[in-house]
């Protein structure tokens, strides 16, 4: 028998918040309690393994008041059904409720994740989802952010509503490719379209869909890309908390050396942005071990982002920001070569790295040189985080705005076409 999945939605909000065991979300909920009136108020973690159960009990009040506090979310999409509403009543026959065909509105609101009575879907369902996945995985890599993100994103819609329409194996295999969409579409949101609040609350769908289908290596994907959130905004305790959920989960795998790598990859850019660039090169250091050394587990088809390039992209960024320029440029090179053209935003990113470094040795014009080529894989293939980075290195290039390479660098940034994109996008 499949094991139950509980209250998969609460438990998703709880790992999404950085909190990785029932423990540890009892003990934020009894410290948060005064902020908001509720004096000696204490929270078990036999509380919280309740409201965690299949069968959620309906929080009093002072409960509800705690739960959207610490987590932001309403109760409706905590997991908890109200004892007045239609959906608490059982059963009385084999007949499934039509599911409704309203498309869900807000993008960023949370899913919910629907229970059928009886399956009416066939059993293949689940796979034929999955197999329109492999095409928008590969189709990331070359069609424009803004064109590709509507379709996965209403791919996501139709899953969910299918949820409400399989049951058993079929319905977890499912599960596990509406986990794998949300994901790839709050990677187009955060990475591509730089809309991290969005790409939050989209992480927070796929943790629930991942729970849904108990798939623990999904949910350590799910929540290390969500750690990049906090990361990049300089707030490093929530990006740990969130790397030590991810690496919760990937203990319970089966994880590939690969995925190890990429987990210390992660905390390492987030390590580097949050000022911290010796502890990166730690990390770096570790992922290029693991790497090395290899294990018996094969990397699942939805892991297509990550390699030992890679991993060696992000040490040339983190050796830049370690103030090592001439390690970070041989090292860049290398990945460039590396790289060929097979992965168009990853090479604006690091023609923009090797931009940066040039800056740092004083050389404004192969400076230039880099972020013009950048310029160039951008106008094919749009990227918000290589664009960051040709940004970043026009205002480290101010004290030469008066050569003639920067200037042209100037026409290139904010000629019509450039200018209309970056807003448009």
């Amino acid at each position: 028998m499949p094991r139950t999945a509980g209250n998969a939605r609460l438990k998703a909000a709880r790992q999404h918040a950085g909190y990785a065991s029932q423990q540890a979300f009892a003990d934020a909920l009894t410290a948060a309690a005064p902020a908001i009136g509720l004096r000696n108020m204490q929270v078990s973690a036999r509380q919280v393994r309740r409201w965690e159960s299949a069968s959620p009990p309906w929080p009093r009040a002072d409960h509800q008041r705690l739960l959207t506090h610490v987590l932001q979310l309403p109760m409706e999409q905590l997991g908890f059904t109200p004892p007045w509403s239609d959906q608490a009543a059982p059963a009385t026959s084999g007949t499934m409720n039509p599911p409704t065909s309203t498309p869900i509105q807000v993008p960023g609101a949370a899913l919910p994740l629907p229970k059928a009575a009886a399956a009416v879907q066939p059993p293949t369902v689940g796979a034929d989802f999955a197999a329109i996945n492999a095409a928008h995985r590969r189709l990331y890599f070359s069609v424009q952010p803004a064109q590709l993100h509507p379709t996965v994103l209403e791919h996501t819609r139709l899953g969910t509503q299918l949820l409400a329409e399989t049951t058993g194996v079929p319905r977890r295999i499912l599960a596990t490719a509406l986990a794998e969409s949300l994901l790839l579409v709050g990677r187009i949101e955060f990475f591509d379209l730089r809309q991290s609040e969005e790409a939050d609350a989209t992480y927070v769908r796929a943790l629930q869909a991942a729970g849904e289908a108990d798939d623990p290596l999904l949910g350590s994907a799910i929540l290390a890309h969500a750690a990049f959130i906090p990361g990049w905004d300089n707030r490093r305790d929530e990006a740990a908390e969130r790397m030590r959920a991810a690496r919760t989960y990937a203990r319970r795998g089966p994880a590939s050396a690969e995925f190890w790598a990429w987990l210390d990859a992660v905390e390492a850019e987030c390590e580097t942005l949050c000022g911290h660039p010796r502890e990166a090169l730690r990390l770096i250091s570790h992922g290029e071990s693991v790497l090395a050394e290899g294990n018996e587990n094969a990397s699942p088809e939805w892991f297509n982002w990550f390699s030992p390039v890679s991993l060696a992209a992000f040490k040339g960024n983190t050796q830049l920001k370690a103030g090592q320029p001439a390690q970070a440029k041989a090292t860049l090179q290398q990945v460039l070569t590396a790289l060929g053209d097979s992965n168009a935003k990853q090479r604006s990113v690091i023609l923009g790295d090797l931009a940066a470094v040039e800056v740092a040795q004083g050389h404004p014009d192969q400076a230039c040189a880099y972020a013009e080529q950048a310029l160039d894989q951008l106008a094919v293939t749009w990227y918000a985080t290589g664009m960051d980075r040709i940004n970043e290195v026009r205002r480290s290039l101010q004290r030469w705005s008066d050569h003639e390479c920067v200037q042209r660098l100037d026409d290139r940034l904010y000629g019509w076409q450039t200018t209309l994109s970056a807003l448009q996008r």
